[in-house]
C-alpha cells in the first residue's frame, strides 16, 4: 500500500515556531507528463503511452488557455484551477490611478481541492485517506511505531496498521514549500 513518506525537521528562523520540530513530506521523485502517461497506460488502459501523452499534453495546453481567458477549470474528483492576482504593496491611492503595469505584481494559478462528499480531497479528508511512514525508519526494522504509521520494516507491508491519529502536523507555521534537499 502506498504511503506518504515524511521526515521530522526542526524549524529555523525567527518565527515563534523556531526550534520546534515538524513533519515535512519527503518526495522520492517528480514525474513529468511522459512518465505519467506511461504510468496511466500501464493501469490496464487500452490506450498506448503515446495516445495518453497526447491527451495529457492537449489537456495541459487547454487548461492554460482557459485560465488565460479568465475561466476556472474544474477537474471532477480532483479540484478546480483558477487564477488570482498579486498586487504591489500599498496599491493605488485612487481607482483611476490603478495601472496594471505598475500595480500588478504577479498572476498566480491556484488549486482548490474537490470538496463534494464522495470525492472530498480537502486537506482534512485527504489526511484521513493517507498512510504515513517516517523516512528515517526505512531499513531499520528495530524501530517500532507508536503512531500507527504502518510497518516500519521498509518494504513489506503485509499487515498495515490504521492511519496515524493524531497525524503528523506541519505545526501551522506556513512553511509549505517543497523540501528540495
Amino acid at each position: 500500500m502506498a504511503q506518504i513518506l515524511y521526515q521530522v525537521k526542526q524549524s529555523k528562523g525567527k518565527s515563534p515556531a523556531s526550534g520546534k520540530w515538524f513533519a515535512k513530506v519527503k518526495c522520492t521523485d517528480t514525474l513529468d507528463v511522459r512518465q505519467m502517461a506511461k504510468h496511466i497506460s500501464e493501469h490496464g488502459s487500452i490506450y498506448t503511452q503515446d495516445v495518453v501523452l497526447g491527451v495529457l499534453e492537449k489537456f495541459r495546453t487547454c487548461i492554460l488557455e482557459m485560465l488565460l481567458e479568465s475561466k476556472k477549470v474544474k477537474i471532477d474528483g480532483l479540484g478546480t484551477l483558477y487564477c488570482t492576482i498579486e498586487n504591489t504593496r500599498g496599491g493605488a491611492a485612487k481607482k483611476e490611478d490603478y495601472n496594471v503595469g505598475t500595480h500588478l505584481r504577479a498572476l498566480h494559478i491556484r488549486f482548490m481541492p474537490e470538496q463534494q462528499q464522495e470525492m472530498n480531497i480537502s486537506s482534512r479528508q485527504f489526511l484521513k485517506k493517507a498512510r504515513f511512514l517516517n523516512i528515517e525508519s526505512i531499513g531499520s526494522p528495530s524501530q517500532t511505531s507508536t503512531t500507527g504509521e504502518g510497518n516500519q520494516g521498509g518494504g513489506n507491508n503485509s499487515n498495515p496498521s490504521p492511519n496515524p491519529s493524531p497525524a503528523p502536523s506541519t505545526g501551522g507555521n506556513g512553511d509549505d514549500q517543497p523540501d528540495m534537499d
